[in-house]
């Protein structure tokens, strides 16, 4: 009868001390997830070629608190009046003027129009051009992030407010308080690709 009282409480101090490690390694993933990287699959091809499809990444939660983005950082966000993540990089940054023209942008960075530079995207492959997309050519960016996808052909970014037909109503830049931040590593790439 003492034998069995004695497994009997050897088995519950066992239980107790599995649950406290899983509760322990528990609290350790929700602290990372909601504090410092964030998992998510990349859907749709909308960065090609930089992400494929399927790509897993990590997002960075802690660089971009104690820094500025830069530009050409591929963010996560959820832009204004949507309810899903979208990943774009950023390409305009505030007190930029942004035109497109002959197929190419062009950084103004005043809105003197004298002013006006070419951006290179050494990201894209040469035969890549961008299109003024929405009727809009010239953008003023005040604040905030100017954001687009990498593959300029299947696009539904800034340059046409997130398909939300808005510039006469809503800003086209991405608030900074909409961002998940920073896209840190690419984890697991799309096979397929290979």
């Amino acid at each position: 009868m003492r034998f069995s009282k004695w497994k009997f409480k050897n088995f519950l101090a066992d239980v107790f001390d599995l649950l406290a490690f899983l509760v322990f390694v528990w609290g350790i993933v929700l602290f990372i997830r909601f504090f410092i990287a964030n998992p998510y699959t990349v859907v749709w091809s909308s960065m090609s070629p930089t992400f494929e499809e399927n790509d897993f990444i990590i997002v960075d939660k802690i660089t971009p608190r104690f820094g500025q983005l830069q530009r050409w950082d591929v963010i996560v966000f959820v832009p204004p009046g949507k309810n899903v993540p979208y990943i774009k990089r950023i390409i305009w940054l505030p007190w930029e003027t942004v035109k497109i023209h002959d197929w190419w942008i062009y950084i103004c960075n005043s809105w003197a129009a004298e002013d006006c530079k070419k951006l290179q995207e050494s990201y894209l492959p040469e035969y890549v051009t961008t299109e003024a997309r929405c009727g809009k050519e010239e953008f003023k960016i005040e604040s905030w992030f100017f954001v687009m996808w990498d593959n300029r052909w299947f696009s539904t970014d800034s340059l046409c407010c997130f398909g939300l037909g808005c510039f006469e109503w809503a800003n086209y830049t991405v608030p900074s308080n909409y961002m998940i931040w920073k896209v840190y590593v690419r984890i697991i790439p799309n096979f397929k690709a290979f």
